[in-house]
């Protein structure tokens, strides 16, 4: 590497490398000082008298003296040759050259970098780190990695250095290496990256490159990269958080923590910027929580005592947090209720209150402040209903829906039934169903849809007195394009008003809505058309036409959930099987008729029993409550009584019932449990295989001594049929 030849005096004998301090001993041999110095060290611990490591001979004086002239004549001499070699390297890093002269002359600037930091300034000011830089470019994968290694050592400890490799587009070149297919080049250009991040200048011009932060921060998290490089892309990560700027530009790529530390422990300004950068963020769930754990309590501080700027600003921030389920607890757990309630004229503030409230906390036991008041203290509950009729439809819409999530939990639904009812809201919130918006119509109707159990008179009553907004429920049921949780509301609403409700019926059918339910195949509210049978001829005829009958069967048959289904159906079989009538010819066993499930609504014909049979078996109190009032109108007088018992053996019917008498789950089971039972009875077989079994007879027994006076009357009868009590007609005479 070196122009002119090395002289045997310039290399030490100890190292064979040129000397840069040379000392003399007295037999006028020359060693460099830091090797002869380490010679006599070793002699000293190892019992030996100091010798000349040249000639071994014994020294009288272990003095060194410094050899001026020699070090002088040594150092002219390295500096006509790194300025020879610096021209050469030069000319090597100029384009056109081979890769052989290329690479070897990175190595001798990483060499003489590495020597002393002076060096360093002599590359500088020979103008290599350009070339250097330039060299990133190179087609050579071994010249790309060399000079990657180069301008790390270039760059150490050297400020200026480091500025003028920032220079152009260089940062840029490097920041491309982050993405580069070949490890080698990767890592080391994250090393390089590191070294120019300690420059605080430089920070913000390594986070202007595009990409830059994100590529850092998913090499920081890699599990694929080498520990030495993802340790090294952290660091790079921290230094650049001295600037602001990366620490938002962190934020929006997942990497929160820089910004909530700010936000924690910076200036009032600082804080501010970074809340207010927080609230326009995308965050995802865990980040969510992350943010609520960190920093919720702080932005409910600012809620409480900040200015209005600064409450702006937090009340974004909370917006974007309150989303998530678990961090809108641990909100609720650092107390942002009773700021919020007082200020609910923002939609952002009723969007966080909607959001808080789905999350499902108990909210009964959650005080809003020193009054003791909670989320549904019937003054709060007067105050929201208050709002939703005189506010705008954005915050309509999300205090509507934090009254759905109240009324959707069964802590606090009937706290808010309660206020609707007592304030007479429930003509004003009904009105919202003719809306434009969807989202506030939506929440409107998921409202009515929750209190509609416990104030189905009221809303029938309003339906049937506005034409409107009974309209407008049925098109939106109707709309095949519709949003099908809306319509899933409106059908709940509509299934859940009262069923003998004859007026809302009839007000149903004036509207045509009853073509749009069977189309739907909507069961629950298809089913209150049945209660108008005996009086509207045109409801028989609207059952027949459309088969309603065998509809009803085939939902008998739903499971997973659909008992409400199974229940209306049943129900619905009851009434139509009320109105059988045969035609004529003896054909059902039954009815003694010619039936069916289309015209005359049989069971028997339309092969309904077997189904109504199986309900009997239903965990459901209610289907099964429904199944057995259908299955009774098969033995009701002026049937053929005991072909229907026997129809009901074949198909286990009769044990069944009687397993229904034993369970005695219900008052209302019972008595139509014992209805049926007196009546199976009447068939001698029956009776005397019943009489034998204890525990019906028991049944029958409880009946009697424990039931209403109807039932009593019934149970008697049965107990006649099994010989447990006697027959008194014979002795006294008839009255």
């Amino acid at each position: 590497m070196h122009l002119e030849p090395i002289y045997d005096s310039f290399v030490c004998p100890l190292t064979k490398k040129v000397m840069r301090d040379p000392v003399t001993l007295e037999n006028g041999l020359t060693f460099e000082r830091e090797a002869i110095e380490k010679w006599f060290k070793d002699c000293r611990e190892k019992g030996r008298k100091p010798t000349c490591p040249s000639t071994l001979k014994e020294l009288h004086s272990i003095d060194l003296n410094p050899s001026i002239a020699l070090r002088n004549t040594i150092e002219e001499w390295t500096k006509r040759n790194e300025a020879a070699q610096i021209d050469i390297a030069r000319r090597s890093l100029s384009s056109g050259s081979l890769e052989a002269d290329v690479l070897q002359a990175l190595d001798y600037i990483h060499l003489l970098c590495k020597r002393s930091k002076s060096h360093k300034q002599v590359v500088r000011h020979a103008g290599l780190i350009p070339m250097i830089s330039e060299m990133l470019k190179s087609t050579s994968s071994k010249v790309r990695f060399r000079s990657l290694e180069t301008l790390r050592i270039v760059a150490e400890g050297d400020a200026d250095n480091k500025d003028a490799i920032a220079v152009g587009d260089t940062i840029r070149t490097i920041v491309k290496f982050l993405s580069h297919d070949h490890s080698q080049e990767r890592e080391e250009a994250v090393f390089l990256l590191y070294e120019l991040s300690k420059s605080e200048s430089l920070s913000e011009k390594i986070g202007d490159v595009y990409g830059s932060i994100l590529i850092l921060v998913g090499m920081a998290s890699s599990k694929s990269e080498n520990v030495l490089t993802v340790k090294r892309a952290e660091k790079t990560l921290e230094n650049l958080e001295t600037c602001e700027k990366n620490v938002r530009q962190m934020a929006g790529n997942g990497r929160l923590q820089p910004l909530l530390r700010l936000l924690l422990k910076g200036s009032p300004e600082t804080k501010l910027a970074m809340a207010e950068h927080l609230g326009e963020l995308a965050l995802s769930n865990d980040v969510k929580l992350l943010v609520a754990q960190t920093a919720g309590a702080s932005l409910i501080e600012v809620l409480q005592s900040g200015s209005k700027r600064a409450k702006e600003v937090a009340l974004k921030a909370l917006n974007q947090i309150s989303s998530y389920e678990a961090s809108a607890k641990i909100l609720v757990k650092a107390g942002i209720l009773p700021p919020l309630i007082r200020d609910l004229f923002t939609e952002i503030s009723a969007t966080i209150l909607a959001d808080i409230v789905a999350s499902g906390a108990d909210f009964v036991a959650i005080p809003l402040g020193d009054e003791r008041q909670t989320l549904v203290s019937e003054g709060v509950v007067h105050n929201l209903l208050h709002l939703i009729s005189n506010t705008g439809p954005a915050i309509e819409c999300k205090l509507l829906q934090v009254l759905v999530g109240l009324t959707s939990s069964p802590r606090t639904v009937e706290s808010i039934v309660a206020v609707v009812r007592s304030s007479g809201a429930v003509m004003s919130l009904i009105q919202f169903i003719q809306v434009p918006q969807r989202d506030l119509r939506m929440a409107a109707i998921k409202l009515l849809h929750n209190v509609s159990p416990f104030m189905g008179q009221e809303l029938a009553d309003a339906f049937r007195n506005n034409a409107g907004q009974l309209g407008s429920l049925i098109r939106i049921i109707a709309d095949n394009g519709g949003a099908s949780e809306e319509q899933a509301a409106a059908v709940g609403l509509l299934a859940e008003l009262p069923e003998q409700d004859s007026g809302l019926t009839r007000r149903l059918l004036a509207e045509e809505a009853f073509e749009i339910i069977i189309q739907k195949g909507l069961v629950r509210v298809l089913s209150r058309v049945t209660f108008l049978l005996q009086d509207e001829p045109a409801v028989v005829k609207l059952c027949q036409e459309n088969n309603l009958g065998a509809l009803f069967s085939e939902m008998l048959q739903k499971s997973g959930g659909q008992d409400r289904i199974q229940a209306a159906s049943a129900l619905a079989l009851e009434h139509l099987s009320q109105q059988s009538r045969p035609a004529r010819d003896r054909i059902c066993r039954v009815h003694r008729g010619l039936c069916s499930m289309r015209d005359s609504f049989c069971l028997v014909e339309g092969q309904a029993v077997d189904k109504l049979v199986a309900c009997l078996d239903h965990e459901n109190e209610r289907v099964v409550e429904a199944a057995l009032a259908a299955i009774c109108t098969l033995l009701e007088d002026g049937q053929d009584i005991e072909a229907a018992v026997q129809l009901l053996a074949e198909d286990e019917g009769v044990k069944l019932i009687l397993e229904v008498l034993v369970q005695n789950r219900s008052e209302v089971l019972r008595h139509r449990a014992v209805w049926a039972a007196e009546r199976i009875l009447r068939t001698d077989d029956i009776a005397n295989e019943v009489s034998g079994n204890q525990n019906i007879v028991t049944a029958i027994v409880e009946a009697f001594r424990n039931s209403d006076n109807h039932t009593k009357q019934l149970a008697e009868k049965a107990l006649k049929h099994i010989d447990r009590l006697p027959r008194f007609s014979g002795i006294f005479p008839r009255i």
